[in-house]
């Protein structure tokens, strides 16, 4: 392997653009996947009217690989500004705009993509995980405090994301979403791949259920890598463990191994099946502080490069 490594990062939003900001530290040749399921805010509204794929994560994560000089990252700050008010533009954000923009003149949407990246110098490529954009559904239970034990069938990224209840089963529509052929060989090209931190259910699983990207990253020889959240969410993963975190992974891609399983301390702390957990997965687990100083549910992005630097293989 080069002293640079080429490594794939999976998910999306602010999770995404956690990793991504931490390995930007290690290597330039990197590429970000990004889930293309959100429905919700700009994206969606850009979503419903153009019928494009949403914007707004692969926007977070062209912000997230910015250059470091003063232009480079006042640029990326005008990306993820957002207009004002409640006008038809209201809640817009600018580098969603533009992106949709682009993709009114290329019909590739990877075409567009690379566009904006070197008009801002990113320091990587960023790519939707397909060129279609999908739909997540979710099979809940406790949704409905009057019936608790009916299972409740929910539409849509937002819906998912912010529904109260137990998610007993997720997935796509279409049911089995062609994969970009970019991503699937970013995947097997790489010496790392990175998936999550994000919310599981809407960033980082849906990866695992795009077939080609599955398989890709099932039988990749390059090193795989699991972040987790800081804490378990207030929705989509209350009250779960890391461990708990896994055995979802492993219903939805059994055939999924890892090398290693990152995890900060405070998460976790009493989960005392989390090793047998990432044993089962082939992998090793890394108890490490990643988070911010401030004590916020925030990766840091300095803290999350050296453990990175430490796990991947540079030799």
């Amino acid at each position: 392997m080069s002293t640079q490594p080429i490594i794939t990062a999976l998910g999306g939003g602010h999770g995404l653009a956690a990793s991504l900001s931490a390995l930007r530290h290690l290597t330039t040749r990197l590429t970000a996947i990004v889930t293309v399921a959100d429905d919700g805010g700009s994206s969606g509204r850009l979503r419903s009217e153009f019928d494009i794929l949403p914007p707004g994560d692969l926007r977070m994560a062209l912000a997230a690989l910015c250059g470091d000089d003063d232009i480079e990252r006042r640029w990326a700050s005008v990306l993820q500004s957002r207009f004002p008010g409640g006008g038809p533009l209201g809640g817009h954000a600018i580098g969603n705009l533009l992106i949709a923009g682009l993709w009114q003149q290329l019909p590739d949407p990877v075409d567009g993509l690379q566009m904006v990246a070197e008009l801002l110098h990113v320091k990587g490529r960023v790519l939707p995980m397909s060129t279609l954009p999908l739909v997540i559904e979710a099979d809940m239970v406790g949704h409905d405090g009057d019936s608790p034990d009916e299972i409740v069938h929910v539409v849509g990224q937002e819906a998912v994301a912010l529904a109260r209840g137990t998610i007993v089963d997720v997935r796509l529509t279409p049911t089995r979403p062609p994969a970009a052929a970019e991503a699937v060989t970013a995947i097997r090209d790489s010496d790392a791949v990175v998936l999550g931190p994000g919310s599981w259910f809407s960033s980082v699983l849906p990866h695992l259920l795009v077939p080609d990207l599955c398989a890709a990253i099932v039988e990749t020889k390059a090193q795989r890598i699991l972040t987790m959240n800081l804490v378990p969410s207030d929705d989509e993963t209350y009250g779960y463990t890391p461990s708990r975190h896994l055995e979802v992974l492993a219903e939805h891609a059994p055939l999924l191994r890892l090398d290693t399983v990152i995890v900060d301390p405070s998460f976790a702390e009493g989960d005392r099946h989390l090793r047998e957990y990432c044993q089962s997965f082939g992998a090793d687990l890394v108890i490490a502080d990643v988070r911010m100083k401030d004590g916020s549910a925030r990766h840091d992005p300095l803290k999350l490069a050296a453990v990175y630097s430490q796990v991947i293989d540079f030799s």
